[in-house]
């Protein structure tokens, strides 16, 4: 019997692995549901899309530059179990009121396009509130996930023996993978009205398997938590940056993730107003890209033996910057639907450009697998296991920073009227930014080597 295996049919590890793929589906299944809805079935502006999807992502977002720090301490001074179990029960609530406004927003837009008899269509006002509580339970979603996020990881040494360790974690990551594919394909195929009901659902399931996962106490003695989230963002990413490997590796993969902020705001308004395709399509759009990271991550391994190293990274986000470059040209070649109906995925696929547009997707989620994922492993290797939670939450700090300044980037963009299309060139410029921050850290890493 493989160790994964053992480990998937024990206690100690099993409800937590649920938890956190049922936490990850769910995430993509409500953020993608109500971005296509939104996009494809309320607002007919280009501009409004583009704007509201940057919105979206800035809101979901925000919780963990807020946030992080708190988090932080209580995955190290707490009992992690406990914790889990508020947060999925937090969950409930946050997707209660989600899915009130999916169904709001839902009814509303049947009953004016007539596409369902309405008894009870919404009153104005209501619907009217329909995308502020889309919104507000999204950024509740952030919170949710901000609190979660170092707990998965720190919980683990706790509950597996030192040799099983790196295969829990292999197994939280692929399950968080395929959480993601599942959970991203499901919400562009399924009405948002059984949208709604599968985030309540999964919500439901996921606090009740919460409660299967054994203690987790502190492993030292509990110090004072600190609530100022400004004090103590500061002071956890000081006290975090102190090793030049750890600060280059935090500052390249925030970067990146700027350029992943942009081009996941881009996607569904380009898909739609550029490509003439479907939610569909834009829903294909979004797993391309997640299975093109897994790829890329498997092949840097691969190319490294193992070994934690950015030999790759300057080279693999400066291919990524090319494949972006490519992915525009082809944009902007692209012949729309003449009779202004959207394509479905398989009218897309048969479209003259459409594999070279597809390759060029995977290109930039492959190279960008292969440029970031070998700076997770640093921000792991080089500081002592009892700060690893507070290492990942000072990295969730200055990359979700990162990620709401290019959120409102492309949100000002949008709002001065500059073509969607025209972002993905933003994208391509600060590959090359990206591209020198992964340099220095490998010369960082060569000098200590050396040393």
């Amino acid at each position: 019997m493989t160790t994964s295996t053992h480990m998937l049919r024990r206690r100690r590890f099993l409800p937590l692995f649920v938890t956190q793929l049922l936490n990850a589906f769910n995430d993509n299944l409500f953020k993608t549901v109500m971005v296509l809805f939104v996009v494809y079935s309320i607002y007919s502006s280009p501009a409004a899309e583009g704007t509201f999807s940057a919105v979206a992502s800035a809101l979901f977002i925000l919780p963990f530059f807020l946030l992080s720090a708190l988090a932080g301490q209580l995955a190290d001074m707490r009992d992690k179990a406990k914790i889990i179990r508020m947060i999925k029960a937090a969950e409930i609530g946050i997707m209660t009121v989600g899915a009130a406004g999916l169904l709001i927003a839902w009814q509303d837009v049947a009953c004016t396009k007539g596409t369902v008899h309405c008894y009870l269509a919404p009153h104005p006002a209501l619907a009217a509130l329909a995308i502020p509580l889309m919104l507000l339970a999204l950024f509740a979603m952030g919170v949710h996930s901000t609190f979660f996020g170092p707990i998965k990881y720190a919980i683990l040494p706790q509950h597996l023996n030192d040799h099983e360790v790196l295969a829990g974690t292999g197994l939280v990551e692929a399950g968080t993978y395929i959480a993601i594919l599942f959970g991203t394909i499901l919400a562009g195929w399924i009405p948002v009205e059984a949208g709604a009901a599968g985030v309540m659902i999964t919500a439901i399931i996921g606090y009740m398997v919460s409660r299967q996962v054994p203690p987790a106490p502190p492993q030292s003695e509990p110090e004072p938590l600190d609530f100022h989230f400004v004090r103590s963002s500061i002071a956890l990413v000081r006290n975090t940056m102190h090793d030049s490997r750890v600060f280059l590796a935090i500052m390249a993969i925030s970067f990146f993730w700027t350029i992943g902020a942009v081009l996941f705001i881009v996607f569904p308004p380009l898909a739609k107003n550029v490509l003439t395709a479907s939610k569909e399509v834009a829903s294909l759009f979004l797993v391309i890209f997640s299975v093109g990271v897994a790829i890329g991550s498997v092949s840097v391994n691969a190319l490294l033996k193992g070994k934690v190293s950015a030999r790759y990274s300057p080279v693999s986000v400066i291919v990524m910057g090319l494949f972006v470059l490519a992915f525009y040209f082809v944009c902007e070649a692209w012949t729309p639907s003449t009779d202004g109906t959207l394509m479905h995925v398989h009218a897309f696929v048969s479209h003259p450009l459409a594999v070279p547009l597809l390759l060029c997707l995977l290109g930039i989620a492959v190279s960008g697998g292969m440029f970031v994922v070998p700076l997770y492993a640093f921000l792991t290797t080089f500081v002592p296991k009892t700060q690893t939670a507070r290492t990942i939450a000072a990295n969730n700090i200055v990359n979700s920073l990162a990620m709401v300044i290019g959120s409102l980037v492309a949100t000002g963009l949008s709002m001065m009227g500059i073509d969607i299309v025209h972002h993905l060139l933003l994208s391509a410029a600060m590959c090359l930014y990206s591209a020198w921050l992964g340099w220095k850290l490998f010369k960082a890493e060569t000098a200590v080597e050396a040393a």
